[in-house]
């Protein structure tokens, strides 16, 4: 179901801009900080919906359901919250451009035709 061999390959450099992707070796290893954000993200958004049409309380095990709902849902996402962690982390220090893309057109236009 999820391609767990493949689940971290990345691109050498963006298909658009040709901007390096991995900036220095060891560089997503900041994206666990992320990922964790997002995850808790996730249980903070399942908290509101879960109290809002469930509620919580003891009595009835409604505290089990959220945290087992949680965690079921926090595995499936995994691949996801991993390739998103990535993208952000990488927005963090990569600042979006709307002409490099144009530049790189042009550079390898000229390398191809020079």
């Amino acid at each position: 179901m999820f391609p767990l061999k493949h689940m971290l390959d990345m691109p050498k450099h963006c298909p658009h801009c040709g901007q390096k992707t991995e900036l220095e070796v060891g560089f997503y290893y900041g994206t666990g900080y992320v990922s964790y954000g997002l995850s808790i993200a996730i249980l903070v958004f399942n908290a509101v919906w879960f109290a809002l049409l469930v509620g919580f309380s003891f009595k009835d095990n409604s505290m089990f359901w959220y945290v087992g709902i949680s965690v079921v849902m926090l595995i499936l996402l995994q691949p996801w919250l991993m390739r998103i962690s990535r993208v952000v982390y990488l927005g963090m220090f990569v600042k979006y451009d709307k002409n490099a893309a144009r530049a790189s057109r042009d550079t390898h236009t000229v390398a191809h035709n020079g």
